[in-house]
């Protein structure tokens, strides 16, 4: 296996839980109800906000430097999406709590080994902000449409990163463990999406 055949069994293997996160499903579940921009944007907010802490975390305990160096990117962009993204809300942000983005960011904060937080972290991860990222694009209009296609746009340049340093450094039974990783993040995104459409038909 290869990067590009792992994004390809990853995309094929979890279409419908990426559809899922790609759907009206997301905005009703983030809104509470009827989809509602600033709901949107302060979960969009939380989200980057969960990201920037967990990509810090990694960058301050990795032992190699290239790994290190990565994180700390990631962690800066993941600052520069959250500032952006607070300029857009209306009113204030309230004190970010990086729980309240699911458990997708506790089970990739659990992860120690340095692939297993390239696969979970850059590749799993990155899948699904995507969908999600592209989800508000269609929301939103004007210049908050534009945010969230920039957006896009750079966690796309972040999965190509991950998928380049799983190139660079997996062999034989590495694939295998990035795929599970980055599946089970993305699997953790989609149950959390319909365990909150479930609370709320309750």
């Amino acid at each position: 296996m290869d990067a590009d055949e792992l994004r390809r069994t990853l995309e094929a293997d979890y279409a419908e839980a990426l559809d899922l996160l790609g759907s009206r499903d997301l905005l009703v579940a983030l809104s509470d109800g009827d989809p509602d921009p600033d709901a949107l944007l302060r979960a969009a907010a939380d989200s980057e906000y969960a990201a920037r802490e967990t990509f810090r975390e990694w960058a301050d305990t990795a032992a190699d430097s290239s790994r290190r160096d990565a994180f700390a990117a990631v962690a800066a962009q993941e600052d520069e999406h959250l500032n952006r993204i607070r300029a857009a809300m209306p009113t204030a942000a309230d004190a970010h709590d990086a729980e309240r983005s699911g458990p997708m960011h506790a089970y990739l904060r659990g992860r120690e080994d340095p692939l297993h937080r390239v696969a979970g972290g850059m590749v799993g991860r990155t899948l699904v902000s995507r969908r999600t990222h592209e989800r508000l694009v269609g929301f939103f209009d004007g210049e908050r449409a534009a945010m969230f296609r920039d957006l896009y746009a750079e966690t796309t340049a972040c999965l190509d990163d991950g998928l380049a340093l799983l190139d660079e450094g997996a062999t034989g039974d590495d694939w295998t463990e990035a795929e599970a990783v980055a599946g089970y993040t993305i699997r953790l995104a989609a149950d959390d999406l319909r365990d909150a459409l479930y609370d709320r038909e309750r």
